[in-house]
């Protein structure tokens, strides 16, 4: 009896990976006629699809986490033409429903960065282990 692989499927994830191409490829090249957007350099992280590729949850970080609520305001703004354009390059039985999130993994990793680099935790890093 075959067992389920977990997490995404390969398709979810190819599907996924064509979507940040083209969100990216869109922001890269200026298409979106909104003055924040054209203004910030925004990077497209991730973009996990739902099973039934209906939705999409797009993880995006300004260059240097620079006015990133203003960013995420201009792309909800601007997401009906980013869909549609969206939908025109990818071949699929319905247009996915974009939903624009910040990048926290950054912000994840230097935080446990500058906890491993505590003194505190230094310290006990450094103890030798009992038995």
């Amino acid at each position: 009896m075959a067992q389920q692989p977990e997490g995404p499927s390969v398709r979810l994830l190819r599907v996924g990976e064509q979507v940040r191409h083209i969100l990216s490829e869109i922001l890269t090249r200026g298409d979106v006629h909104d003055d924040v957007l054209n203004n910030h350099v925004v990077s497209v992280t991730e973009v996990r699809m739902s099973p039934d590729l209906r939705h999409a949850t797009v993880f995006v970080k300004p260059l240097l986490g620079q006015d990133e609520e203003a960013v995420l305001k201009a792309l909800r703004t601007n997401t009906a033409y980013l869909q549609r354009e969206v939908a025109h390059r990818i071949r699929l039985k319905y247009a996915a429903k974009l939903k624009f999130l910040a990048d926290e993994s950054f912000d994840e990793g230097s935080h446990i960065d500058r906890l491993l680099r505590d003194p505190k935790v230094v310290q006990d890093l450094e103890k030798p282990q009992e038995d």
